[in-house]
């Protein structure tokens, strides 16, 4: 319905075309490209993952199943979001072979924390994804407006014994405005898996997180739908990169929408980037089909755009081969 339509993929910003250029180089030996990388120390295929999405099966039926499936398929990471329509042990079945990690909010009873990470463990999951940007819920007009709520046959399957049916308005009850840093330590000490913290959009807050134990960030606006005018993950992750350094992974997401988007990401300092609404897209028009076609799109863009700057693999693409428009503009 168009209603659905609104609450997944409205909101958006792209800037990557107007913002960074790229700089071919020409004249290189490019016939064998290797566009695999390694992620907390495991490979993957591709530097391109699905990025924690709620209500999958607003879109399609086939929910997150379809989506894990399709990371599966192309031997990449599959987040899922605390706001799943599925059961943690439904997309373990679902795609076995499939690297997975659990995104979670701060909840304000820490048992919910304790009993989902446990879920996760025992299902196979590899790390978890904590959002730190969801200390209140922003102010989504469009949703108020529409007067939004899950269709009474689709509930949040990991959260639907805490809350009631109207998601908007419990997720203000179970998440945390209280938490600070200590947060990540204490999280430490009831799991070993890797953290990684989701929404940071400053060198400060990522100094802060790496201190605090963290093994990655993953640079985010939410898709720019918690707060107006903050800036755009691109613009923020040359300086993310910087403040950390090698000390741990960074990755990225919102507004990739092809595979210049993802060279540019990946040269301004990103490990690797994750999508969201174009998986959802996929979803909505072929299921399971339609996330790895969408997969398989954005792996042959970037393959192309790699073949036409020199770059043979990940590891060669860097901050030489993008550069900020303002460079063009003084011409």
């Amino acid at each position: 319905p168009p209603l659905h339509f609104v609450i997944i993929c409205g909101n958006y910003r792209i800037i990557f075309s107007s913002r960074y250029r790229i700089r071919p180089r020409y004249m290189k030996k490019v016939d064998v490209r290797n566009l695999s990388t390694n992620v907390l120390g495991k490979p993957v295929s591709i530097p391109i993952g699905i990025s924690p999405v709620a209500f999958h099966k607003l879109a399609h039926s086939d929910g997150e199943c379809g989506s894990v499936k399709a990371a599966e398929d192309n031997q990449t990471i599959f987040i899922l979001s605390s706001h799943s329509n599925s059961y943690i042990d439904e997309v373990a079945r679902a795609a076995p072979n499939a690297r997975k990690w659990l995104q979670l909010y701060i909840f304000q009873k820490r048992s919910i924390t304790q009993d989902l990470i446990q879920e996760a463990e025992s299902n196979g999951f590899e790390a978890i994804v904590l959002t730190v940007d969801f200390v209140a819920f922003g102010l989504r007009l469009v949703n108020i407006r529409n007067k939004f709520k899950l269709p009474p046959n689709l509930c949040s399957a990991l959260l639907k014994k805490y809350q009631n049916n109207n998601v908007l308005n419990s997720l203000v009850d179970i998440s945390d405005p209280t938490a600070d840093w200590n947060y990540i330590k204490w999280l430490k000490t009831i799991t070993n898996l890797p953290i990684v913290v989701k929404g940071i959009l400053t060198a400060e807050d990522a100094v802060l997180a790496v201190e605090a134990g963290v093994s990655a960030i993953l640079v985010s606006n939410h898709g720019a739908r918690q707060l107006d005018t903050v800036p755009a993950s691109i613009e923020v992750l040359p300086e993310i990169v910087q403040a950390v350094g090698s000390r741990v992974d960074v990755y990225m997401d919102g507004g990739i929408r092809d595979g210049t988007d993802i060279f540019k990401a990946l040269a301004l300092g990103a490990k690797m980037v994750f999508v969201g609404r174009p998986i959802i897209w996929g979803l909505n028009h072929d299921g399971e089909k339609g996330g790895k076609k969408i997969l398989g799109i954005l792996k042959r863009e970037l393959d192309n755009v790699m073949a036409l700057t020199g770059c043979t693999s990940i590891s060669e693409i860097n901050k030489d081969v993008v550069i900020h428009e303002s460079f063009y503009s003084k011409i």
